[in-house]
């Protein structure tokens, strides 16, 4: 399983010497012809969508990131066209490849 924290490092407060993760770099997600699309209702949440595509909710992010979407909700607009992204493997190891450099 694939934890997104994973290849974030954690950073310090010099003055309080709390830690905390560092900002996560998420990469461009390019449309490929296997992509899905889909056209959102009332009640959808991303994690619910990404559970019936990739089968875990913890990858809401790839659907929000591939479609712009801000990070403050997990209720995408109503009526909106969503993209799907199909290449989950390629878009997990280009994250892992951008974080892991920091």
């Amino acid at each position: 399983m694939f934890n997104r924290y994973q290849t974030i490092s954690i950073q310090s407060d010099p003055v309080s010497g709390s830690q905390f993760f560092a900002n996560a770099i998420y990469p461009d997600i390019p449309v490929t012809d296997d992509d899905a699309y889909v056209i959102t209702t009332m009640g959808d949440r991303l994690d619910i969508m990404a559970q019936n595509f990739y089968n875990d909710v913890d990858f809401w992010w790839i659907i929000a990131s591939a479609n712009s979407l801000t990070g403050d909700s997990l209720f995408p607009p109503v009526g909106m066209q969503l993209r799907i992204p199909a290449n989950l493997v390629s878009i997990i190891n280009s994250y892992k490849k951008i974080n892991s450099i920091r």
